[in-house]
């Protein structure tokens, strides 16, 4: 698989990775290396990773407890100070190894830190290779509301291996195709009918998907970089999916949901909402709900939660002018942004979803 340039990043793929790691690290002459894990992946990939580094610069690792609940502003201050306490300074290297909350929190913490020192993504997650490592968004939640705080700041490299998807279990697996479904839908019927079927899918199949992922994505944050128009077309399915994920985190009686779970059920109701709306056609609609639920079972949303869920709608980062903008579509491969909803096509579309 060919490297991928984009918006002054290289993206790596396999064994490639490490060769361009070893020359980037002799380029730039880095005065310390950090690199940033959490307690799975400092078990199961960081040794794998350390073996392939060369390097006379001094390592320092640094481990943060995984998790979306601590993705947060008070984790990335633990960061900056193990990183000022370790003499970083603005000729530093940040390298995250991780899934999304790492390459997101290590993003931020690496363009903050001295007004910017440079970063690194290894992204070891399904989810992560697909999504959260590519595009240059970095930041945090605010409390139990994805992603309010952060900026836009690429990392000078993406290196993306999938023998660390050996390492992931299945759960985190299906969460992260959530986000390689949701390119089907918004790109076209080529890339979506690869996954109509997904039992035949072998592990050679998965690789080409990730790169086909990684390529439509790269395509829409080169056209629009700071999300003023098709890139909110990434969002499909995440104005309800990140409401749906944030009343999960912040609800004690609730089993948190992995990203891609919210966001399945998101793109369920997005498209029962799309075919009310925008005429996307209903047969397409249950096709899409009947993958979904056989794929990722069903979430289980008591009616009296919906009014609390359509509350956290106004959080959304695509509201301006205090609407909230649901991207749609009018078939797959054709998408309608800044769409209005009523609170009744919502509701209606929870009920779809139940039923």
């Amino acid at each position: 698989m060919e490297s991928i340039t984009t918006n002054n990043c290289t993206i790596h793929f396999n064994e490639v990775c490490y060769d361009a790691l070893n020359k980037h690290l002799k380029e730039k002459n880095f005065s310390k290396i950090f690199i940033l894990v959490d307690e799975n992946t400092h078990t199961y990939c960081l040794p794998f990773f350390i073996e392939k580094v060369e390097t006379d610069v001094v390592i320092e690792i640094i481990e943060i407890e995984s998790g979306e609940i601590n993705k947060t502003i008070d984790t990335c201050v633990g960061v900056w100070n193990t990183l000022s306490d370790l003499d970083a300074d603005r000729k530093s290297l940040l390298i995250n190894i991780g899934g999304g909350v790492i390459t997101d929190l290590g993003g931020f913490v690496a363009c903050t830190f001295k007004r910017g020192i440079a970063y690194i993504n290894v992204p070891t997650s399904l989810l992560a290779m697909v999504d959260a490592s590519v595009g240059g968004k970095t930041g945090v939640d605010l409390g139990h509301l994805k992603n309010q705080i952060g900026v836009i700041s690429n990392p000078d490299l993406v290196l993306i291996d999938t023998k660390y998807l050996d390492t992931l279990p299945q759960n985190q697996m299906r969460s992260g195709l959530a986000e390689m479904l949701k390119h089907g839908l918004i790109t076209g019927e080529s890339y979506w009918n690869k996954f109509t079927d997904l039992s035949k899918l072998s592990l050679d199949d998965l690789d080409e998907l990730i790169y086909e992922s990684v390529i439509i994505k790269k395509n829409v944050v080169e056209e629009d970089p700071y999300e003023n128009g098709r890139r909110k077309t990434l969002n499909f399915g995440h104005t309800l999916g990140h409401a749906i994920e944030s009343y999960f985190l912040s609800n004690p009686k609730k089993t948190t949901l992995l990203h891609g779970e919210a966001i399945a059920v998101g793109m369920v109701l997005a498209c029962y909402i799309s075919t009310e709306l925008t005429g996307f056609p209903k047969e397409k609609t249950l096709e899409i709900k009947a993958l979904f639920t056989n794929y990722y079972g069903k979430v289980s949303i008591d009616e009296s939660e919906y009014a609390t869920i359509i509350e956290l709608l106004k959080y959304d980062k695509k509201n301006n002018h205090g609407n909230i903008n649901f991207v749609l579509l009018e078939s797959i491969g054709n998408t309608k942004m800044d769409c209005l909803v009523d609170d009744k096509f919502i509701i209606d579309a929870f009920k779809f979803y139940d039923i």
